[in-house]
Formats: structure tokens, sequence, C-alpha cells
């Protein structure tokens, strides 16, 4: 799994991107955060994450806070 930080997370919009411990960043959305109930991101939240490729690149998958 990588590891990094949120950047910045938009709760209204459901997305954001997280900055991996190498400096890329990698965009996430809402669905892939695991947990029940209201899933956000903090800014600055340690995360650690699968990264896959999609139809417009790399986003992050199975979220879990570290």
């Amino acid at each position: 799994m990588a590891k990094g930080k949120v950047k910045w997370f938009s709760a209204q919009k459901g997305y954001g991107f997280i900055t991996t411990d190498t400096g890329k960043d990698v965009f996430v959305h809402f669905k892939e955060i695991q947990g029940d109930g209201y899933k956000s991101l903090e800014e600055g939240q340690p995360v650690e994450f699968e990264i896959s490729a999609g139809p417009k690149g790399e986003h992050a998958t199975r979220v879990v806070l570290r």
C-alpha cells in the first residue's frame, strides 16, 4: 500500500487529492474511503491506499486512515 497525506478534499464535491510520500498527487473519490458512515477526509490527514489506473489517469483506491 502507498502512504501519503490528504492535500485537499471537498466533502461537498466528494473528491480531492492525496500527496504520496514520494510527492506525487493522486485523485481520490469519496467512494474509495473505507469504513462505515459519512466518508470524508481532512487536509493533512495521513492515509494508506492503493493506486489504480483509470480512464482519466491514476487514482487512489481502498483509502484507509493511518
